[in-house]
Protein backbone atom coordinates (compact mmCIF):
# COMPACT_ATOMS: atom_id res chain seq x y z
CA UNK A 1 0.00 0.00 0.00
CA UNK A 2 1.20 3.54 -0.54
CA UNK A 3 1.46 6.51 1.91
CA UNK A 4 -0.73 9.02 2.06
CA UNK A 5 0.57 11.41 -0.30
CA UNK A 6 0.06 8.67 -3.43
CA UNK A 7 -2.48 6.00 -4.31
CA UNK A 8 -1.68 3.33 -6.78
CA UNK A 9 -4.25 1.95 -9.25
CA UNK A 10 -3.57 -1.43 -10.86
CA UNK A 11 -5.84 -1.84 -14.51
CA UNK A 12 -6.36 -5.56 -15.57
CA UNK A 13 -6.85 -6.02 -19.07
CA UNK A 14 -8.18 -9.44 -19.64
CA UNK A 15 -10.10 -8.77 -23.12
CA UNK A 16 -8.98 -11.09 -26.17
CA UNK A 17 -9.75 -7.77 -28.35
CA UNK A 18 -7.59 -4.72 -28.11
CA UNK A 19 -8.86 -2.41 -30.80
CA UNK A 20 -12.77 -1.83 -29.86
CA UNK A 21 -12.93 -3.75 -26.49
CA UNK A 22 -15.69 -1.94 -24.27
CA UNK A 23 -14.02 -2.98 -21.33
CA UNK A 24 -10.93 -1.96 -22.12
CA UNK A 25 -11.55 1.10 -22.82
CA UNK A 26 -14.21 1.63 -19.57
CA UNK A 27 -11.57 0.04 -17.10
CA UNK A 28 -9.39 3.32 -18.40
CA UNK A 29 -11.33 5.64 -18.23
CA UNK A 30 -12.29 4.67 -15.05
CA UNK A 31 -8.70 4.59 -13.64
CA UNK A 32 -8.39 7.79 -15.13
CA UNK A 33 -10.87 9.32 -13.41
CA UNK A 34 -9.62 8.18 -10.73
CA UNK A 35 -6.47 8.86 -10.86
CA UNK A 36 -7.30 12.36 -11.55
CA UNK A 37 -8.46 12.92 -8.05
CA UNK A 38 -4.98 12.17 -7.03
CA UNK A 39 -2.46 14.08 -8.39
CA UNK A 40 0.95 11.70 -7.36
CA UNK A 41 -1.32 8.63 -8.64
CA UNK A 42 0.73 6.25 -10.25
CA UNK A 43 -1.08 3.72 -12.25
CA UNK A 44 0.10 0.10 -13.10
CA UNK A 45 -1.39 -1.49 -16.14
CA UNK A 46 -1.02 -5.44 -16.53
CA UNK A 47 -2.68 -6.88 -19.70
CA UNK A 48 -3.01 -10.58 -19.00
CA UNK A 49 -4.79 -11.14 -22.28
CA UNK A 50 -0.76 -10.73 -23.41
CA UNK A 51 0.26 -14.25 -21.57
CA UNK A 52 -0.57 -15.21 -17.80
CA UNK A 53 1.72 -18.36 -17.75
CA UNK A 54 -0.86 -21.57 -16.38
CA UNK A 55 -0.86 -23.48 -13.16
CA UNK A 56 0.87 -27.07 -13.46
CA UNK A 57 2.97 -29.76 -11.96
CA UNK A 58 6.17 -27.75 -11.21
CA UNK A 59 4.25 -24.62 -10.30
CA UNK A 60 2.11 -26.41 -7.49
CA UNK A 61 5.31 -28.34 -6.22
CA UNK A 62 7.34 -24.68 -6.13
CA UNK A 63 4.09 -23.37 -3.99
CA UNK A 64 3.78 -26.14 -1.32
CA UNK A 65 7.70 -25.94 -0.79
CA UNK A 66 8.56 -23.61 1.94
CA UNK A 67 10.08 -20.33 0.35
CA UNK A 68 13.21 -20.72 2.87
CA UNK A 69 13.84 -24.45 1.07
CA UNK A 70 13.11 -23.45 -2.73
CA UNK A 71 15.99 -24.28 -5.16
CA UNK A 72 16.73 -22.01 -8.17
CA UNK A 73 14.36 -23.53 -10.39
CA UNK A 74 11.28 -23.53 -7.99
CA UNK A 75 11.82 -19.70 -6.78
CA UNK A 76 12.31 -18.86 -10.79
CA UNK A 77 8.94 -20.92 -11.25
CA UNK A 78 7.13 -18.79 -8.81
CA UNK A 79 8.60 -15.69 -10.32
CA UNK A 80 6.11 -14.74 -12.82
CA UNK A 81 3.30 -15.36 -10.14
CA UNK A 82 5.24 -13.77 -6.68
CA UNK A 83 5.33 -10.41 -9.58
CA UNK A 84 1.94 -10.36 -10.18
CA UNK A 85 0.63 -10.88 -6.30
CA UNK A 86 3.60 -7.80 -5.67
CA UNK A 87 1.57 -5.71 -7.73
CA UNK A 88 -1.63 -6.42 -6.09
CA UNK A 89 -0.06 -5.98 -2.34
CA UNK A 90 0.80 -2.47 -3.60
CA UNK A 91 -1.90 -1.24 -5.27
CA UNK A 92 -4.98 0.99 -2.91
CA UNK A 93 -7.69 0.14 -5.73
CA UNK A 94 -8.16 -2.53 -8.96
CA UNK A 95 -9.87 -1.68 -11.64
CA UNK A 96 -10.55 -5.34 -13.51
CA UNK A 97 -11.56 -5.28 -17.33
CA UNK A 98 -13.66 -8.66 -17.15
CA UNK A 99 -15.34 -9.54 -20.58
CA UNK A 100 -17.42 -12.92 -20.24
CA UNK A 101 -16.91 -15.05 -22.44
CA UNK A 102 -19.31 -18.48 -22.78
CA UNK A 103 -20.73 -16.95 -19.55
CA UNK A 104 -17.71 -17.21 -17.64
CA UNK A 105 -14.51 -15.35 -17.55
CA UNK A 106 -11.42 -15.14 -20.00
CA UNK A 107 -8.95 -18.13 -19.68
CA UNK A 108 -5.82 -15.56 -18.90
CA UNK A 109 -8.28 -14.01 -16.32
CA UNK A 110 -8.69 -17.10 -14.59
CA UNK A 111 -4.80 -18.03 -14.66
CA UNK A 112 -4.45 -14.35 -13.18
CA UNK A 113 -6.54 -15.52 -10.25
CA UNK A 114 -4.75 -18.62 -10.02
CA UNK A 115 -1.19 -16.99 -9.74
CA UNK A 116 -2.25 -14.17 -7.32
CA UNK A 117 -4.17 -16.89 -4.93
CA UNK A 118 -1.41 -17.86 -2.53
CA UNK A 119 -1.21 -19.33 0.69
CA UNK A 120 0.85 -17.50 2.92
CA UNK A 121 0.75 -14.42 0.58
CA UNK A 122 -2.86 -13.27 -0.21
CA UNK A 123 -4.70 -16.05 2.36
CA UNK A 124 -4.00 -18.35 5.13
CA UNK A 125 -6.22 -20.56 7.20
CA UNK A 126 -7.29 -20.01 10.54
CA UNK A 127 -9.89 -22.06 13.03
CA UNK A 128 -10.70 -24.45 10.10
CA UNK A 129 -11.48 -21.32 7.67
CA UNK A 130 -9.67 -19.30 4.81
CA UNK A 131 -8.99 -15.92 5.69
CA UNK A 132 -7.93 -13.17 2.82
CA UNK A 133 -4.60 -11.09 3.81
CA UNK A 134 -5.10 -8.68 0.82
CA UNK A 135 -7.46 -6.11 2.97
CA UNK A 136 -7.86 -2.16 2.91
CA UNK A 137 -8.29 -2.22 -0.68
CA UNK A 138 -11.25 -0.99 -3.14
CA UNK A 139 -11.77 -3.18 -6.58
CA UNK A 140 -14.12 -2.17 -9.76
CA UNK A 141 -15.16 -4.82 -11.90
CA UNK A 142 -15.75 -3.28 -15.24
CA UNK A 143 -18.30 -6.31 -16.59
CA UNK A 144 -18.81 -6.27 -20.32
CA UNK A 145 -20.89 -8.37 -22.20
CA UNK A 146 -23.17 -9.15 -25.20
CA UNK A 147 -25.75 -10.98 -24.01
CA UNK A 148 -25.30 -12.27 -20.63
CA UNK A 149 -26.77 -9.51 -18.38
CA UNK A 150 -24.68 -9.26 -15.03
CA UNK A 151 -25.57 -11.65 -12.08
CA UNK A 152 -28.39 -13.21 -14.61
CA UNK A 153 -28.38 -17.05 -13.76
CA UNK A 154 -25.82 -18.10 -16.76
CA UNK A 155 -23.49 -15.16 -15.84
CA UNK A 156 -20.76 -17.31 -13.68
CA UNK A 157 -18.22 -14.56 -14.26
CA UNK A 158 -19.22 -11.39 -11.69
CA UNK A 159 -20.63 -13.78 -8.70
CA UNK A 160 -16.70 -15.46 -9.74
CA UNK A 161 -14.92 -12.44 -9.49
CA UNK A 162 -16.47 -11.05 -6.53
CA UNK A 163 -15.95 -14.79 -4.55
CA UNK A 164 -12.13 -14.47 -5.96
CA UNK A 165 -11.02 -11.12 -4.62
CA UNK A 166 -13.30 -12.06 -1.09
CA UNK A 167 -11.33 -15.21 -0.70
CA UNK A 168 -7.66 -12.93 -0.76
CA UNK A 169 -9.76 -10.27 1.47
CA UNK A 170 -11.04 -7.69 -0.77
CA UNK A 171 -14.58 -7.10 0.49
CA UNK A 172 -15.30 -3.30 -1.05
CA UNK A 173 -16.15 -4.36 -4.76
CA UNK A 174 -18.05 -2.43 -6.88
CA UNK A 175 -19.32 -3.73 -10.38
CA UNK A 176 -19.80 -1.40 -13.57
CA UNK A 177 -22.11 -3.48 -15.59
CA UNK A 178 -21.46 -3.01 -19.63
CA UNK A 179 -23.77 -6.02 -20.64
CA UNK A 180 -26.27 -6.57 -23.21
CA UNK A 181 -24.99 -4.38 -25.23
CA UNK A 182 -26.21 -6.48 -28.73
CA UNK A 183 -28.26 -4.09 -29.97
CA UNK A 184 -28.72 -2.00 -26.73
CA UNK A 185 -26.58 1.47 -26.96
CA UNK A 186 -28.63 2.65 -23.71
CA UNK A 187 -26.96 0.15 -21.74
CA UNK A 188 -23.39 1.07 -22.94
CA UNK A 189 -24.04 4.31 -22.29
CA UNK A 190 -24.96 4.00 -18.63
CA UNK A 191 -21.64 2.14 -18.26
CA UNK A 192 -20.03 5.11 -19.20
CA UNK A 193 -21.69 6.87 -17.06
CA UNK A 194 -21.32 4.99 -14.18
CA UNK A 195 -17.54 5.80 -15.12
CA UNK A 196 -17.82 9.18 -15.25
CA UNK A 197 -19.67 9.24 -11.63
CA UNK A 198 -16.86 7.38 -9.86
Amino acid sequence: MTTDDTTTILTIHSSGRVAGSVSRRLADRLAARLAAGHPEARVIERDVAAGVEFVDEAWIGANFTPAAERDAAQAARLAGSDALVAEVMAADTLVIGVPIYNFGVPAALKAWVDQIARAGLTFTFRDGGPVGLVTGKKAYLVVASGGTRIDSEIDFATGYMRQALRFIGIEDVTVIPADGLMGDAARLDAAEAMVEAA
